[in-house]
């Protein structure tokens, strides 16, 4: 926790120290990994943009200010990549279903198979004998953190050299990544796979890892399998068909209100929200709903800090509710006399899930639940319909609307 204070002020403060480095820099130092402690040619802004104690307009905007659109192009098309896979999701909310039960599936596979069970638990102890792949795996548990060419290379080998279950792995990163997020999470190991860009997997490749980690390791290419292709036949069916992104229900102006604040969106001050005229603030603890699985205390405690810190900005004291029985959030509502309940959007994942159900409970006492969606989501996320390419295309026309460049 001491690498990432759960503040706006830390996050803000690592942005500004990394502004310089946000053009060319980036895109020449940016797939190196360098390894715990050293990860210097990437912001390592990721869990203060997962919570948006940091904004992506804010991140953006410094970069663009810093070195203009062409400098800072790759800089600006990889925050946007956090953006494209939530619309994903979104448009294609069936996905994260599955994702959900395919992982209940594949928990309880491991009750019945002592083999797959010792293989899963040593991966995840970093205890395979792939050097590379059990240094990865201990820098995940003990600092909440991967570099992203780490990421992939970790779930290639997960999947095609080891030959284990990937929502296992995609679990495996949720419970212990600081910026885990339902979808970056879910459809990279997915496009690893070769499902969400279907018939074209990621292969680690020896030659690939020793140039990207300076040396560090250095596998033989007959340690790693060879990718010929993806898993794309477990799911005969292709993808869902694309939604249309769930629309908010509004606010009504004069209706009591009571605030909610969850780790989707820590800066509620940044909307148009009577936050002290307010009859009830609360706070949403939800990290444990990341997994049936124990999720890592650093998780828990950064979700903590954020949203203490967001409650401290925004002048109240919260209450601090859990996300465990649904009926939870209508008794405290009820109790502060709100007619509804506003909240920054929340998107597809297991927060989402909680609500949706905590939905019942809230019409039975009357209760609307309310969000409101940023102007940088409501920009991006209707081109998610398919590649990234079709986002990235987009990029220079949308960021006008959103940011002075």
């Amino acid at each position: 926790m001491s690498q990432f204070p759960p503040t706006r002020a830390a996050g803000l403060e690592r942005m500004d120290a990394f502004v310089p480095a946000m053009g060319r820099r980036y895109a020449n130092g940016r797939n190196y990994d360098r390894g715990p402690g050293n990860h210097k040619a990437v912001s390592t802004l990721s869990p203060y943009l997962r919570r948006r104690l940091v904004t992506e307009e804010e991140v953006v905007t410094a970069a663009l200010d810093a070195h203009g659109p062409e400098n800072a192009e790759k800089f600006v098309q990889e925050v946007v990549w956090r953006s494209y896979f939530k619309g994903w999701l979104e448009r294609r909310p069936e996905v994260w279903d599955s994702y959900a039960s395919g992982l209940d599936a594949d928990l309880a596979a491991l009750d019945r198979d002592r083999r797959l069970s010792r293989d899963v638990a040593r991966a995840m102890d970093g205890q395979t004998g792939l050097d590379c792949f059990d240094a990865w795996a201990e820098e995940l548990v003990s600092t909440g953190y991967l570099h992203n060419h780490a990421r992939m290379w970790f779930a290639s080998i997960w999947i095609f050299t080891l030959g284990l279950p990937w929502r296992m792995g995609a679990d495996f990163f949720y419970r212990h990544l600081l910026d885990g997020d339902a979808a970056s999470n879910t459809l990279g190991w997915r496009w690893v796979a070769g499902l969400h860009t279907r018939g074209r997997p990621y292969a680690a490749d020896p030659k690939n890892i020793a140039t990207f980690t300076g040396g560090r390791f250095a596998p033989r290419a007959s340690d790693l399998e060879e990718v010929t292709k993806g898993l794309e036949a477990t799911e005969p069916d292709g993808l869902p068909q694309v939604q249309p992104v769930r629309a908010p229900r509004a606010p009504r102006d004069g209706a009591a209100t009571a605030i909610l604040i969850t780790d989707e969106d820590c800066s509620p001050e940044r909307f148009d929200l009577d936050i002290s005229g307010a009859c009830a603030l609360g706070t949403l603890a939800g990290s444990h709903l990341r997994s049936p699985l124990e999720v890592a205390p650093h998780v828990h405690d950064f979700e903590a800090g954020a949203l203490a810190d967001t409650a401290a900005r925004l002048g109240r004291v919260p209450d601090l509710l859990r996300a465990d029985h649904p009926d939870t959030l209508a008794k405290w509502a009820h109790a502060a006399g709100a007619e509804q309940i506003v909240t920054p959007f929340v998107p597809r994942g297991p927060t989402r899930d909680w609500l949706t159900e905590a939905e019942t409970y809230l019409d039975r006492q009357g209760i609307v639940l309310c969000e409101l969606r940023r102007d940088w989501d409501s920009a991006f996320w209707p081109h998610a319909t398919a590649g990234f390419f079709k986002v990235k295309k987009k990029i220079p026309a949308l960021l006008g609307d959103l940011v002075a460049a």
